[in-house]
């Protein structure tokens, strides 16, 4: 049996919107127990995180040096 990874990656650096959007709403509805989403993009997702807390999850967002985004979404529980 395999592990399940911790972290689901979702590489949406380059995608225009609301592609990064959808395919984040797919990886939350296939995420099991203990598993986050390191979302990747090249801007900063504002309109992403009222959709999140009304679902329940919570985020960080950090800058890289290149400009572009690392947010990590996890339950809120």
């Amino acid at each position: 049996m395999s592990a399940v990874p911790d972290e689901v990656l979702v590489d949406a650096r380059g995608l225009e919107p609301p592609e990064p959007l959808e395919k984040v709403m797919q990886a939350l509805a296939l995420l099991r127990p203990g598993q986050s989403i390191r979302l990747l993009l090249h801007r900063e997702p504002f309109p992403l995180y009222g959709l999140l807390a009304e679902r329940g999850f919570r985020h960080s967002a950090k800058m890289e040096q290149d400009g572009s985004y690392v947010i990590l979404i996890r339950p809120a529980a």
